[in-house]
């Protein structure tokens, strides 16, 4: 099965004053970190953005905007990567947020281990909606969904295409622990030093 990763940075980072993706955890930026964690678990990654794209230039990976300006939630970036999943012939799409610099080395293969068209990650009972493997099957029940007159959440859609949760547990640290404020920034340092990261 040929897997493509996409990370999204479709957010504003409102809460950070500053594009978290880049944000450094370490000495490493959290986008790098992502990167590599999901490099072995994948055939390709890509970057998925809104605005202005060219501060995502030096990571030096393809990156792919939303198609659909008018949804303004992370929909937006699991719809853009099913598509370019569908437009490149790959089997299957995984997304991740990218201010997620501890994900697990398993993620891939225990999300596809579900044996559903669509499963999700979670942990200590929290789903985390984004962080998800997506068959581009899925693309034509998702433009339908998207075609209603009121768009669906994220959790709607996981909803709607039975999507799977797999659970992970959260020691020795929640491996979706995810980096919104700079008091995140400086507990994701805390746990990357503790656990040598």
């Amino acid at each position: 099965m040929r897997i493509c990763a996409v990370i999204v940075a479709g957010g504003q980072s409102s809460r950070m004053g500053r594009e978290k993706a880049m944000e450094t955890i370490r000495g490493r930026r959290m986008i790098d970190r992502m990167a590599a964690t999901l490099g072995s678990q994948v055939d390709s990654i890509v970057v998925n953005a809104t605005g202005d794209t060219q501060r995502f230039l030096s990571l030096g990976l393809p990156i792919i905007a939303d198609l659909r300006s008018d949804i303004g939630t992370p929909l937006a970036g699991v719809h853009a990567a099913l598509d370019h999943a569908h437009a490149n012939g790959f089997d299957a799409v995984l997304t991740a947020p990218s201010d997620a610099p501890f994900l697990p080395g398993d993620l891939v293969q225990r999300l596809a281990d579900a044996g559903r068209s669509a499963a999700i990650a979670a942990s200590g009972g929290q789903p985390h909606y984004l962080t998800g493997l997506w068959s581009r099957a899925l693309l034509p029940e998702m433009e339908l969904a998207l075609a209603q007159p009121r768009t669906p959440r994220l959790q709607d859609w996981c909803r709607m295409c039975e999507a799977a949760t797999v659970e992970w547990p959260t020691a020795p640290f929640d491996p979706f622990f995810n980096v919104n404020t700079l008091d995140e920034l400086a507990e994701a340092e805390r746990i990357a030093a503790e656990f040598g990261l």
